[in-house]
């Protein structure tokens, strides 16, 4: 769905500004398909600006979609911290049941992000740094040595592969 162009949308940006703009774009069609069917050109013309614009702020269609996975970890980390006055037991069930929440919102996108479709070399380090930052704050929250991140981690892919079940059925105790 195209967005009808405003003057404000195709006013001068600063170089950074612009470049949000159409991460942000980027983005919300992520929460509507997976990133390969994400159109530069769709996302160019919802900002009013030509698609060898686009290509000047993001020199090739990956980079763009690079970009906008990154923003995509990075949002799914901040939307699943837990609160900065919580710590212990509280901060981890606020950690789980915002990450269960955020699979459930954007299951789609975050299948696309996490298994890709083999179309992009989607995954790898993007993933692990959401499971090396989840495991890591789990340490923090449990008191555990560093020692303990392998079954921490191996924690969070089963959290993982529960919430992805969950977000799938029609029974949310399933």
């Amino acid at each position: 769905m195209l967005r009808p162009v405003t003057r404000s949308a195709t006013a001068r940006m600063a170089p950074e500004d612009r470049r949000r703009q159409l991460i942000g774009v980027g983005l919300r069609m992520l929460t509507e398909r997976p990133i390969q069917a994400v159109s530069v050109d769709a996302v160019a013309a919802e900002v009013g600006i030509s698609r060898g614009l686009l290509f000047h702020y993001f020199p090739t269609k990956t980079d763009y979609y690079d970009a906008v996975l990154d923003a995509a970890v990075r949002r799914t980390l901040r939307n699943t911290e837990p609160d900065s006055d919580t710590s212990g037991r509280v901060a981890l069930q606020q950690t789980v049941q915002r990450y269960f929440e955020q699979v459930q919102r954007r299951r789609d996108s975050y299948l696309a992000l996490v298994f890709g479709n083999g179309a992009l070399p989607l995954g790898g380090n993007r993933v692990q740094s959401i499971r090396r930052v989840f495991a890591e704050r789990v340490l923090d929250m449990v008191e555990q040595p560093p020692s303990s991140l392998p079954t921490v981690h191996a924690w969070f892919a089963y959290m993982e592969d529960r919430a992805l079940q969950w977000s799938n059925s029609d029974d949310p105790a399933g």
